[in-house]
């Protein structure tokens, strides 16, 4: 093959995409053949399978996801997001849970506004009962979107969008502080002009029930910009939906609005419509002589752009309205991947002008080829539908720069315009042994200017940086700054200067250091606004609890903000007689049984755990967890942190009396939660938190501003784990978080699919 195949890649392809029996060239040859069947005549397949085999064999090109799973196979869609409308009645309401649950079962990711929707107890006439809530449903699509995707090929992925002016949007703007509450979910607000314009004069701001019309509460503009703010800093959500830049470049208002996006942001769709997507890899149009090539990418592009007009012909949904949405529009969204990788080759720093001026020219060739191409298209097979542009084109939208976490890691290159997260990593694999993945093109600058070294890897390894490392020449330093070196206000102007050519949106991630402060992120929201992005997602280092350390450096700075020091410098003995209680657990590894034994003041003091099968690695693995759970609670460690620690870590998956159980340790932690509120055992109240509370029917009990734990009361630990980075559920690999998502840098996995 043409394309030089990493380790990665295959590992990528052989667990995700490659049929039974199937080798890489056999899915890439499957895919091209069916995409070109769309073309009129056995002649025309012949050729034009054999260019789109060629560009993905090169790995010049990958589509998105669901094409490479599906197409060819005579199942499944081939479009990676959808937007499903939701409003403000029950049929619309279990509809969208319907088209969703079909949607989702074959890997797409789906978009949702909520903005229609009345606030909750509000009155519903027909039945005299009151309103949910638009915060509610969301819950509702959450679980259904756990239940759909349970062992499947992706996570469901979902967006959802509340209107700034909705009477909820402050319980939206907190909903995922707690970092537990619908995690696959990205939320964002969306933002007006009018709302911006009263921030900036410092007026107030209506909330206004969409039902009626009426006016629920007024406050200052400038409380909800802080309230986003803050909860931006602290858990990444929400992000911003700058929805009146949106729809300025809307090219089909006579069909509606632009409420929402895809999961990642980058595709504002209208009402039950998908796109999909396919993305250039410019690392590999770079001449051996460090300067771009520009008629390769204006030739590919042409290609790629008729490969996507094609797959919308061929396309299947699950849903007939759907169908109809597609074919009025037939969008599509050509991007790129290994930006960074490119500037790498040329030698041109992330964060220099120089960077920013050939992203400008690199997006404007592919937007101008791409909208040629989609004329000439229209002159052969006609226009979209509902086109109503002076110039008939064949799709309504061209471009879009989307995430490229698994189609990046097959190509090998950097993701979509993200500077690199790292230059190195430690990859767990089996065995216990770890194996350093260096960043290829670093080697082979150290090499060729004569400072590789065994010592100098190992140095990149353990910080996943050159910055500090003396050896490292200035001009190299330079070049390959990571993307928390990359200052913030630089993210931005990239991403502005690639959606300034893009017909859809841009997903990137404001990367942010751990200590940057709550005026950094306003700074990047109003520079995006003022920059004409269509929104904006910032994630500040760290400011996830369910993560793992990254690199050997970020290990030594656990600090005492993370962990709650130990009331004992030594475990409490035992005593030779305690009281306890057992619970069982349905787990995907059998009936998990837990023994929480309590001290004589109703504290947790020792856990013991055993597996209906007995014997095995899954029993010695709990024996081992049981232990260390112990020592910690013998040692003054807060249950609620021995909980976090093993909340939501995953590993066959399965339900117990409607509640996900990730794996045998995330049911350890459930156990300790229902102990911490003081529930009791047989009263299945997890249950009701599933699904009444999200219906606004349950919340744990507190006194006065406290979780019971075991049987007193003990302040709640607050989450401020620090210089920590997500961990791949499937690999133990380091994961971070990019293009709006958290990915693995090894097996591909991503948590929006």
């Amino acid at each position: 093959m043409s394309i030089n195949l990493t380790e990665n890649a295959l590992t990528v392809l052989k667990t995700r995409y490659l049929l039974e029996g199937e080798e890489p060239e056999d899915l890439f040859r499957r895919v091209a053949v069916a995409v070109a069947s769309a073309e009129k005549t056995k002649s025309d397949q012949s050729v034009w399978s054999e260019k789109f085999y060629a560009m993905m064999e090169e790995g010049k090109f990958m589509p998105n996801s669901p094409t490479l799973f599906n197409a060819g196979t005579g199942q499944g869609t081939l479009s990676a997001c959808f937007v499903i409308p939701v409003n403000d009645t029950m049929e619309s309401i279990m509809q969208a849970a319907t088209t969703s649950a079909m949607i989702q079962k074959y890997g797409g990711g789906i978009g949702y506004s909520f903005s229609k929707l009345r606030s909750r107890g509000r009155g519903i006439s027909t039945t005299h009962g009151k309103a949910c809530g638009s915060v509610s449903v969301l819950k509702m699509l959450s679980s259904l979107s756990d239940m759909i995707t349970q062992g499947g090929k992706r996570h469901g992925a979902n967006m959802g969008i509340l209107h700034i002016e909705h009477p909820e949007i402050m319980d939206f703007i907190h909903m995922k502080d707690d970092n537990a509450t619908a995690q696959n979910f990205n939320v964002s607000v969306a933002l007006t002009d009018k709302f911006m314009q009263a921030l900036e004069g410092d007026q107030n701001w209506d909330l206004i029930d969409p039902h009626t019309q009426e006016v629920m509460h007024t406050l200052p503009a400038r409380t909800v910009w802080e309230e986003i703010i803050d909860s931006a800093w602290k858990t990444g959500d929400p992000g911003l939906y700058f929805i009146d830049e949106a729809n300025r470049s809307n090219p089909t208002p006579h069909l509606g609005n632009l409420d929402s996006t895809n999961p990642c942001g980058e595709v504002p769709l209208l009402a039950h419509e998908a796109c999909n997507l396919g993305s250039i890899n410019l690392g590999k149009l770079v001449k051996s002589t460090g300067t771009f090539d520009f008629d390769q990418l204006t030739e590919l592009t042409a290609i790629c752009t008729r490969f996507l007009d094609d797959v919308v012909t061929i396309n299947q949904f699950p849903r007939e309205e759907v169908a109809k949405a597609v074919a009025a529009t037939r969008k599509i969204g050509l991007g790129i991947m290994g930006w960074h990788d490119a500037l790498i080759q040329m030698g041109v720093p992330y964060d220099s002008p120089q960077a920013l001026e050939l992203a400008d020219t690199v997006m404007g060739t592919i937007n101008k080829v791409s909208r040629q191409i989609s004329v000439e298209l229209a002159e052969e097979r006609g226009p979209y539908p509902a086109c109503k542009e002076d110039t008939p084109i064949r799709n309504a939208t061209r471009t879009c720069i989307a995430p490229t976490g698994s189609i990046s890691a097959i190509a090998t290159c950097s993701s979509g315009i993200e500077p690199l997260f790292a230059l190195a990593f430690v990859k767990n694999v089996l065995d216990g042994k770890q194996l350093k993945e260096i960043n290829p093109y670093f080697i082979e600058v150290a090499q060729a200017r004569g400072f590789y070294s065994e010592d100098l890897m190992d140095q990149i390894c353990e910080t996943g940086s050159c910055q500090d490392i003396d050896e490292v020449p200035d001009d190299v330093k330079a070049l390959f700054k990571t993307a928390m070196e990359i200052p913030c206000d630089v993210h931005v102007s990239m991403q502005a200067v690639f959606q300034k050519h893009t017909d859809l949106a841009v997903s990137k991630t404001i990367n942010l250091p751990n200590e940057a402060s709550r005026d950094d992120i306003e700074s990047a929201y109003k520079q995006a606004y003022n920059n004409k992005c269509k929104g904006i997602t910032v994630y500040r280092d760290g400011c996830k609890p369910t993560q793992v350390l990254e690199t050997g450096k970020q290990k030594e700075k656990i600090s005492e903000e993370s962990i709650t020091d130990a009331s004992h410098s030594a475990p409490r003995e035992r005593p030779r007689t305690i009281e306890g209680r057992t619970e069982r657990v349905r787990t995907g590894h059998g009936n998990l049984y837990v023994t929480i034994n309590y001290d004589e003041t109703g504290d947790p003091f020792e856990l013991f755990t055993t597996l209906g099968k007995s014997g095995g690695c899954d029993a010695a693995n709990l024996e081992a967890i049981s232990r260390l759970i112990s020592l910690a609670l013998r040692s003054g460690i807060e249950p609620v942190q021995i909980s976090d620690q093993l909340k939501n870590i995953t590993c066959h998956p399965a339900w117990d009396q409607g509640v996900l159980v990730h794996s045998a340790p995330d049911a350890v932690s459930k156990i300790l939660e229902r102990h911490m509120t003081g529930e009791p055992s047989n009263s299945r109240s997890d249950t009701k938190k599933t699904y009444g509370a999200q219906m606004g029917l349950w919340t744990a009990p507190k006194t006065n501003g406290q979780s019971k734990v075991g049987g007193s009361s003990s302040s709640k630990a607050t989450s401020t784990m620090l210089d920590y980075s997500p961990k791949c559920p499937e690999c133990e690999s380091p994961a971070i978080m990019q293009e709006g998502c958290i990915s693995c840098t090894s097996c591909g996995w991503n948590k929006c699919g």
